[in-house]
């Protein structure tokens, strides 16, 4: 409890986690209660088209091009874009743990090799090799979890290994060795558990980076057609960018605060977690 309340007193320092924080809430609270809030179809014509925001009581953000409601989209686009961004960062923050883990406490020649397989992973632009993942196995939202997942675990590799490498000298983790405890319980009960704080650190940025990976691919039309997110909503609101341009602002400005928000806490957790800064 104690190791609890330092901790928030060290991320409340920063009064820009805490408004991340705070922020970050309210998308989530809005996401979930969305469905209560405004019930039905975010795909229903409910309204004549091209209705501004704040002009039709019925629908206070506007409507868009065949009269869909964009307040309901919006709450929906919110579910399916944090589900995306979770899911994608959860997949890659296991396969990088897992490969980071054993290069940095195996070496020798299995490092040699996993690490050559991150290189080949990091020449690829990782937006360009999820598009072309996308494109060839299918747009559903499974697809497109599994293709952001693999163009981002080889930073936290990397991360991992580093930190593998470091705590593998330690003496905790020699004493482990001398008295015969497995590799698999050195590796997953003493070295991973005393490597997370960046990683911690890290998975903030990358469920930011899959909510904007999956919104610019949903804008090109490689999201699920069966399901509404904001980057579908942008792409739906940019043949009328110039007429109509609430239609991708506003999904648009969701998709700044959502980022804006996990880069604020992610900034806060670093502050919080970083050992150097614990006595500040």
């Amino acid at each position: 409890m104690e190791a609890l309340s330092d901790f928030w007193r060290r991320f409340r320092r920063r009064r820009t986690a805490v408004f991340g924080l705070a922020l970050m809430a309210v998308i989530v609270l809005l996401a979930a209660l969305g469905p209560m809030v405004v019930p039905g179809s975010p795909w229903e014509i409910v309204g004549t088209p091209f209705t501004f925001p704040f002009v039709d009581p019925a629908h206070p953000l506007g409507t868009d091009v065949l009269g869909r409601d964009i307040l309901r989209g919006i709450l929906n686009g919110a579910r399916v874009s944090l589900l995306v961004g979770l899911s994608a960062a959860a997949a890659a923050l296991t396969i990088g743990i897992v490969i980071g883990a054993c290069a940095g406490y195996f070496r020798g020649w299995l490092d040699d090799l996993l690490m050559r397989f991150t290189d080949v992973f990091q020449t690829i632009p990782n937006f360009l090799f999820a598009f072309v993942l996308v494109a060839m196995f299918g747009t559903s939202l499974v697809n497109v979890v599994i293709a952001i997942a693999l163009v981002s675990w080889p930073p936290i590799a990397r991360l991992v290994r580093a930190e593998t490498l470091s705590l593998r000298e330690r003496e905790f983790v020699q004493s482990c060795i001398v008295i015969g405890m497995g590799e698999g319980s050195i590796i997953f009960r003493q070295i991973l558990p005393n490597a997370m704080p960046p990683v911690i650190v890290m998975s903030s940025i990358m469920v930011a980076t899959a909510i904007l990976t999956e919104a610019g691919l949903s804008f090109l039309g490689l999201g699920d057609p069966n399901v509404m997110s904001w980057g579908t909503m942008i792409g739906i609101g940019r043949s009328a960018l110039r007429t109509a341009w609430y239609m991708a602002a506003i999904p648009g400005v969701c998709i700044l605060l959502t980022v804006l928000a996990l880069n604020l806490v992610g900034e806060g957790l670093n502050d919080a977690l970083n050992p150097h800064l614990k006595n500040r």
